[in-house]
C-alpha cells in the first residue's frame, strides 16, 4: 500500500488503497464513490457534509452521516431552510453530528439560499462543470489525484458568488469526487469500470476519503 497503487483486497480485487485502510470504507468505495448523483436535496446533501468535514477526516463524517441525517430532516432543502433558532440549538447540543457553529449555520443558510432557486437549478449548476472525462486520464496511484483543480475552483467561485458557505476549491472538489463528476478511482482499481448508479443511495455516500477537505 505504500507506493499508492491498487492494492488487493480480502476478495483479491483490487482497490484504490484508502478504500482498505477501515472496514467502514470498503462498501463505500464498491458501491458509491464516484458515482453519479443527482437531484436537489441529494447534491444538498453532499455539499453540506463536505463543509463538515473540512478539517476532518472523512471517516469521521461518514460514521455519523444517520445522525446528520436525522438531525437535518434528511437534507431535504426546504424544511432545512425552515429550521429556527430552536433547531439552531437542538443542532449545537446534538452528539450524533459535528457540533461546530459555524458549519451548522452555513447548512441552514445555505439551505435558505437554495430554497429560491428554481428546481433542479443546483444540479444542474454542479454539473455543469463536470469535466470531459476524455481530457482526464485514469490515476495509476493515489499520488495522481489532485486535491483540487480548475473546474472545481471554478465551481467553488460560482457557488460562493450565489451566496453559498464552506464551499471552497478543496471541499468542492471532493464534493465533484463524491457524486460522479470525476472518476478518481484508480486506473486498476476494480471499481474504475463497475457501473455506475445513480439517484439517492441508501448507503454512506459523500467525501473525500484521502484526507480532509
Amino acid at each position: 500500500m505504500t507506493d499508492g497503487t491498487a492494492v488487493a483486497g480480502p476478495d483479491g480485487a483490487l482497490r484504490c488503497p484508502w478504500a482498505l485502510s477501515t472496514e467502514d470504507y470498503v462498501a463505500y468505495h464498491d458501491e458509491e464513490w464516484g458515482r453519479p448523483v443527482h437531484g436537489d436535496d441529494a447534491l444538498f446533501e453532499r455539499l453540506s457534509l463536505e463543509a463538515f468535514q473540512s478539517g476532518l477526516s472523512w471517516i469521521t463524517i461518514l460514521r455519523r452521516r444517520p445522525g446528520f441525517r436525522a438531525a437535518f430532516a434528511e437534507f431535504r432543502i426546504q424544511k432545512v431552510a425552515a429550521f429556527t433558532e430552536e433547531d439552531r440549538e437542538r443542532l449545537l447540543a446534538d452528539p450524533g453530528i459535528i457540533r461546530n457553529r459555524a458549519k451548522i449555520d452555513a447548512t441552514v443558510g445555505n439551505a435558505r439560499v437554495l430554497a429560491d432557486w428554481s428546481p433542479g437549478e443546483l444540479d444542474t449548476l454542479i454539473w455543469s462543470y463536470a469535466p470531459d472525462p476524455a481530457t482526464r486520464p485514469a490515476p495509476k496511484t493515489v499520488s495522481d489525484v489532485p486535491a483540487v483543480t480548475p473546474a472545481s475552483t471554478a465551481l467553488s467561485k460560482d457557488l460562493k458568488k450565489r451566496g453559498l458557505r464552506f464551499v471552497g476549491p478543496t471541499t468542492a472538489y471532493a464534493l465533484m469526487q463524491a457524486c460522479g463528476l470525476v472518476d478518481d478511482h484508480l486506473e486498476a482499481c476494480v471499481s474504475r469500470t463497475a457501473p455506475a448508479g445513480s439517484g439517492r443511495p441508501t448507503g454512506s455516500r459523500a467525501g473525500n476519503p484521502r484526507g480532509t477537505a
